[in-house]
């Protein structure tokens, strides 16, 4: 039994197919693979050695006879593949019916009572990625103080704003209040403050970033472990993703660095209970922007931050490596990819060497943490802790 797990949500870090890809018209995503496969070979050593070589073909990192870990794939079953349906899932809260999607825009009604509520005019309202959004129209945001207001293929009301011209603190008031008001059959997964800096010709997004998220749909394995006394601990934008719902404490660190550093940090103190990470960059810098050179550096710097973390797992400490959906950096267009998702189990209580397949569903790993810590059980997943040797 573990006294500490650790679950890594490499945020939009992709295995493959997922059994229902074609329906989401992204056949033959594959971000791992493609990734490495786009820069002549990518060495993982660390991550190599527990079995990630042996999830998806990756050039550079080679399947292991002997791996040190258990190792497999989450079939995500959730409607939607954006981060909200992910986390939740791993979680064991399966989404049954797809959030809410804008593709041409929000109703005219929808914008003009958010202008009201907020006190503030718009511009934009239309499908479009956030790098272009602020090339188009950060112009006439600086000149007019009007917020842009954008959306994906996601579940998202975005809003662009210059910290100069609207302060954070303003921002994220704006956003809260698009969260309020966004209920019912207009329920977005989350409404996403979206700061920039910089001068026309060279806006850049900062890393303030923030998430409004719904509350999770059913019980997770957050809420169970809170109620039993264990300790959440939310890193990165965990605290967001689940609107604070189950968590002890938050550590809202805004990239991948300070997300890992973070991690090391309270490995160092005693808990009892989930250390859950979000590492954001693979997904927010690297994967929408389809720059698989950027991808595969964040993927090197968790592989060289994974060799400290081993050094200071404890004997009923496990890490479990994961992600919310994929974002293929070398795929058509800027949107996220469905695909499967890697699954990676390491520390002295994990059976190592054991192949778990292609799970059906990312719940599976919530499943196996609520059997582990005597919580449960969750709605969805089928556990497989005794396969890796936690029951």
């Amino acid at each position: 039994m573990l006294k500490r797990a650790v679950v890594i949500v490499l945020d939009g870090v992709g295995a493959g197919a997922n059994s229902d890809s074609a329906t989401y018209g992204d056949e033959g995503a594959s971000s791992l693979e493609h990734c490495a496969q786009a820069i002549g070979g990518l060495e993982l050593p660390n991550l190599g050695r527990i079995g990630l070589g042996n999830i998806t073909p990756i050039q550079g990192t080679p399947p292991q006879e002997q791996a040190l870990g258990a190792f497999g794939r989450l079939n995500e079953t959730a409607a939607g593949k954006d981060s909200v349906a992910g986390h939740w899932e791993l979680m064991g809260a399966v989404l049954q019916r797809p959030l809410p999607t804008y593709p041409q825009g929000f109703p005219a009604e929808l914008v003009a009572a958010f202008e009201e509520a907020s006190g503030h005019k718009v511009i934009g309202n239309k499908v479009a990625s956030g790098t272009e959004i602020i090339k188009e129209l950060g112009e006439e945001h600086v000149r007019t103080g009007r917020p842009i207001l954008y959306t994906s293929a996601d579940s998202v009301f975005q809003i662009a704003a210059h910290q100069e011209i609207i302060p954070l603190e303003e921002l994220y008031r704006i956003c809260q209040v698009g969260r309020d008001m966004l209920t019912g059959e207009n329920a977005v997964g989350r409404v996403i403050a979206r700061p920039f800096i910089g001068t026309s010709g060279n806006f850049k997004r900062t890393e303030h970033r923030r998430d409004f998220a719904l509350e999770p749909v059913g019980t997770t394995l957050l809420d169970l472990l809170k109620e039993s006394g264990r300790d959440v601990i939310g890193i990165g934008k965990i605290e967001d993703l689940f609107a604070g719902r189950g968590l002890t404490a938050r550590d809202h660190t805004e990239t991948n660095q300070e997300g890992m550093a973070a991690t090391l940090r309270w490995l160092e103190r005693d808990f009892y209970g989930l250390l859950f990470v979000n590492l954001v960059e693979f997904d927010m810098l690297w994967g929408h922007r389809r720059d698989s050179q950027g991808y595969a550096q964040a993927l090197r710097d968790v592989d060289a931050w994974f060799g400290k973390v081993q050094q200071v797992l404890r004997p009923e400490d496990a890490i479990f490596f994961a992600a919310d959906h994929g974002v293929d950096p070398t795929y058509r267009g800027t949107d996220h990819t469905r695909e499967c998702v890697p699954l990676l189990a390491y520390g002295k209580p994990i059976r190592a060497g054991v192949d778990l397949g292609t799970r059906s569903s990312m719940a599976d790993l919530g499943q196996t943490l609520a059997e582990n810590f005597g919580v449960g059980p969750l709605a969805a997943g089928t556990s497989f802790a005794r396969e890796i040797g936690l029951a």
